[in-house]
């Protein structure tokens, strides 16, 4: 047998989970006699394996012998090798190659540039290049602002990362983040119409950052923080935001934080509760956390605990915090409360993480108040699985696309960043946060509301546009907008 990406780089000894995921996703080439009922025996024994089936595609057939691509889903990469390993011993059945399909995705890239329009004579070329173009330049010249209408500078943004904090792997290095920052550059295009590059820096000093960025801004039309370690990217974000005459937004933090207030919103409003009563505990005090734990203040929160892996945070830790968990200590837990994750959580109505995985159990949810509401954000395995909670909490949310209720970026992201292009905007401010928030809960109308259906699908198309209006009108009205929905420049 022949991989043709090296699948057995990974760990091997890797729990097979239950859930088979595209992520996950395996086509196996196989070679076998053009005889009744062996495919059947293929199949049977891949469901057996617990892999879950997707395309049966002939390749080809001949002297007897056919050839087929399986496409199958495994739970991991463990997975897809003893689903190969099993068919290989089947009677007849030969292997000819497996191709793992998110490597494929990614050969060569996932992105490319490619020209509005086509030069095919010399009137073309005048017009694009010199010499027509210097009368462009200097009309930008005369008035800066006229780059954001003569220049991709009008809907494109820098997807920037130094590699630091990437997903769950944690600090992987600018050249491993290029993939991630490329498919955000993929979901800004798909969902938001929104021309995005992805920028990996071979610095992980706050100073040189700041400084890349801030010289690297006259390109852009705003700037998409990514997957840069706490506390470095509060410092980095609040730093730009005062340099820059363009938005500049953390998505990890903010991002996260608006899904998560669109889905409480929805979650208590189906349940009949209002946000300023409720008990909230928050388990994570890095970037998401705390973002989170703002913009519920902002929104009417009153009643916010966070925890970090010593407990409850308060005035009352002896123990040194850093400049975040001093923040939050004077800001949440007014009845400084104390202990651990297990014991605060005890009576509280909602509960949300951003931490790791199974730091949860079931008698911590089995303790909560009456129709509790768990949003389990870790990723890629949530603190708490969904089948242990789900007898005790009456909402659920995670992070994973494989169960309901993902609170997931892209519901904010796009529609956000076309609003803030749409009116030029300068910068976003926590009234457009909420705006945005209240706009993706707002997609579901009230009679439609369900325990497993607090926040839409990312493929609701409706999500980017209404998204995108409440942030560009809210940008208006709180003035931070350039201009309203109509370009303002002059041709010379």
């Amino acid at each position: 047998m022949r991989a043709i990406f090296p699948i057995d780089q990974f760990n091997s000894k890797q729990t097979i989970m239950s859930e088979q995921s595209p992520s996950y996703a395996i086509t196996i080439r196989l070679r076998y006699p053009d005889l009744s009922g062996l495919l059947g025996k293929i199949t049977t024994a891949i469901g057996h394996a617990n892999g879950f089936i997707g395309a049966v595609d002939i390749v080809g057939v001949q002297d007897g012998q056919i050839v087929r691509d399986i496409t199958v889903n495994a739970s991991n990469v463990a997975h897809g090798q003893a689903i190969v390993e099993l068919l290989r011993q089947l009677d007849d059945v030969t292997v000819i190659n497996v191709s793992d399909r998110v490597f494929l995705m990614h050969l060569g890239g996932k992105i490319e540039v490619n020209s509005k329009m086509p030069i095919k004579t010399r009137d073309d070329l005048s017009m694009a290049y010199t010499p027509g173009v210097a009368r462009v330049c200097m009309s930008i010249a005369e008035d800066p602002d006229a780059s954001f209408a003569l220049t991709i500078r009008k809907n494109t943004v820098a997807v920037v990362s130094d590699g630091s904090a990437v997903l769950g792997l944690g600090n992987i290095g600018p050249r491993a983040a290029m993939p991630v920052m490329e498919g955000k550059a993929m979901l800004f295009k798909e969902f938001g119409g929104v021309d995005a590059f992805p920028i990996c820096l071979e610095t992980q000093d706050t100073e040189e950052i700041i400084a890349t960025v801030a010289r690297l801004a006259p390109t852009f039309g705003g700037i998409n923080l990514e997957d840069i370690s706490a506390p470095r990217c509060i410092e980095i974000e609040e730093r730009l935001e005062e340099m820059l005459e363009i938005p500049v937004f953390h998505d990890d933090q903010h991002g996260t934080a608006i899904v998560v207030l669109a889905g409480l919103k929805n979650s208590l409003r189906l349940l009949g509760k209002e946000l300023s009563e409720v008990q909230i505990v928050i388990n994570g005090s890095g970037a998401a956390g705390t973002a989170i734990t703002k913009l519920l203040q902002h929104a009417g929160a009153q009643h916010i605990v966070v925890c970090d892996t010593k407990g409850a945070i308060s005035t009352s830790r002896t123990d040194p915090l850093n400049p975040i968990k001093q923040w939050l200590a004077e800001n949440t837990n007014k009845d400084c409360k104390a202990g651990t994750l297990s014991e605060v959580i005890r009576g509280a109505d909602v509960f949300i993480g951003v931490s790791v995985a199974d730091v949860l159990t079931e008698n911590d949810v089995a303790s909560m108040n009456r129709d509790a509401i768990v949003f389990a954000l870790a990723n890629p395995n949530p603190e708490i699985k969904p089948a242990l909670a789900a007898h005790h909490v009456k909402i659920m949310a995670t992070g994973r696309s494989d169960y309901p209720n993902q609170i997931n970026n892209v519901l904010c992201f796009p529609g956000l960043f076309r609003g803030l292009l749409d009116v030029r905007a300068i910068r976003v401010n926590n009234e457009m946060k909420i705006a945005a928030a209240e706009a993706i809960a707002a997609v579901i109308d009230p009679e439609d509301l369900h325990t497993d259906y607090i926040v839409p699908s990312v493929f609701d198309r409706r999500v980017t546009g209404v998204v995108a209006q409440a942030v560009a009108d809210t940008a208006i009205a709180t003035g931070v907008a350039r201009r309203g929905n109509k370009p303002s420049y002059h041709v010379t």
